[in-house]
């Protein structure tokens, strides 16, 4: 019996050995890969994050598992648990979505364009099918996408953008049981917005001022997700507004929530986005970043960070410190690539140009920690859909976008690699071209290792 135990013991200090580190995520990343605390990518797009004591609870689609409601917690918002699937009696369900009423919790979501329900007595786990799908009222219409809002007064309520192409709020019946109520109409308004618009969110200032934010319907590809204000939740609406520079596409993403984080020394509003691929698979990503409010303006601006976290006691939003910098203009050009200075700017960072898919950089006696770290890639493309960046790290080789979807779109793209310990990690970036003959192009400043 001593030797089985022993051998036992062996064995499970191998596999500890073997196993693959998972480490605690330091910072929001947007466009990047995000892994649970098990080291499984995070599968829950369409989603809405609920708080309940100080865990938050964030329920979104399994795009990988059939869209049933998958659910993840975490207590700074950084590092997620995967609780498991709230329930798989229901597969197909889009933009899920998490609320609490009579002291049970409840999931909503699209099913067959009508409100399917979910019921539980706990907020993570045991959720079944509360009742037939349903249409929405007054006249029974469909719906594609939804929201759920709960103002500061308790009273909450479903959005949803119909398949008229217009945006109706209705009222959430709760209590012990809850149903649809009516759909808010001010005396005489029949919709909200008029027009193609989907992925509703809503959010409340400080001030009193509601703000409604959906994307316009495009697919998958992503477009400038546009705002509305009031100071009455049945309207009238003013708007709509950009949220984010038109050219940026809402930084590549769509609409899902707005989250708001009421710390000690600040409010913070987060903007919840899926940075969805071309056909909208589980490979899809997401995109985080907090909302800058102006109520005398009445606008909301998306706040563009490569890195960013919120300390959820607090509010207080920080940003990454710069790690060590590594030139293009110091590393080794091949081919038909070359070093470019501007000569206006004797300050300027020198970078390399013209480097296509005959050229490279490479970046030797870059330091690393032997554990995964966070590198951004400092680089611009012609044309984003002519074509690829890659690196080839110690002579691994990786697609960029395959580590972050904003790549060749913004000129600051973070990718998760694991650098030997020690300073002897070479870096090559080289890009390809989807045709031949083509003028793609792509010119690298250089690579930055954050420090955490």
């Amino acid at each position: 019996m001593l030797g089985l135990l022993r051998a036992n013991f062996r064995a499970l200090c191998v596999s500890i050995l073997l196993a693959p580190a998972v480490l605690g995520a330091s910072w929001i990343v947007p466009g990047a890969v995000w892994t649970d605390t098990s080291g499984n990518k995070i599968d829950a797009h369409g989603g809405q994050i609920l708080q309940e004591g100080t865990t938050f609870y964030w329920v979104g689609s399994a795009y990988a598992s059939n869209e049933v409601p998958n659910i993840y917690s975490s207590t700074d918002l950084l590092n997620w648990t995967f609780q498991g699937p709230a329930s798989t009696a229901v597969e197909f369900m889009y933009r899920p979505k998490l609320f609490t009423s009579g002291g049970k919790f409840y999931i909503w979501g699209q099913v067959n364009r009508l409100v399917q329900a979910l019921e539980s007595s706990s907020i993570n786990t045991g959720y079944s099918v509360y009742g037939s799908a349903f249409s929405l009222p007054p006249d029974a219409r469909t719906y594609s996408d939804e929201g759920i809002f709960v103002d500061t007064t308790g009273e909450a309520y479903i959005l949803t953008s119909a398949d008229s192409n217009n945006l109706q709020i209705n009222e959430i019946n709760g209590g012990s049981s809850v149903s649809i109520g009516t759909r808010i109409d001010n005396g005489n308004l029949i919709y909200l917005t008029e027009g193609a618009y989907e992925a509703p969110g809503l959010m409340k200032s400080t001030g009193g001022i509601y703000y409604l934010v959906m994307s316009t319907k495009t697919g998958y590809t992503a477009n400038a997700n546009q705002f509305w204000w009031s100071t009455n939740i049945a309207g009238p609406w003013n708007g709509p507004s950009g949220i984010a520079p038109s050219s940026s596409n809402t930084y590549d993403s769509q609409n899902t929530f707005e989250l708001k984080i009421s710390g000690s020394q600040q409010t913070t509003y987060i903007y919840m986005g899926d940075a969805w691929d071309s056909e909208g698979t589980a490979a899809s990503n997401y995109e985080w970043l907090p909302i800058s409010v102006d109520d005398s303006a009445h606008t909301i601006t998306l706040e563009d960070y490569a890195f960013w976290k919120v300390d959820v006691s607090t509010g207080v939003i920080t940003t990454s410190t710069t790690g060590k910098r590594y030139n293009a203009a110091d590393g080794l050009i091949m081919r038909r690539a070359y070093l470019v200075v501007e000569d206006s700017c004797v300050a300027c960072e020198r970078s390399v140009h013209n480097i296509d898919s005959q050229s490279n950089v490479t970046i030797h006696n870059i330091e690393g920690t032997g554990e995964p770290q966070w590198v951004s890639i400092h680089y611009t493309v012609s044309d984003p859909t002519a074509g690829d960046a890659y690196v080839w790290l110690n002579g691994e080789k990786i697609k960029i976008a395959d580590k972050n979807s904003r790549a060749g779109k913004f000129a600051t793209v973070p990718i998760n690699l694991t650098l030997k310990k020690g300073n002897n990690n070479v870096l090559t970036f080289g890009c390809h071209a989807y045709a031949e003959n083509s003028d793609f192009v792509a010119h690298l400043e250089g690579i930055e290792v954050v420090d955490d």
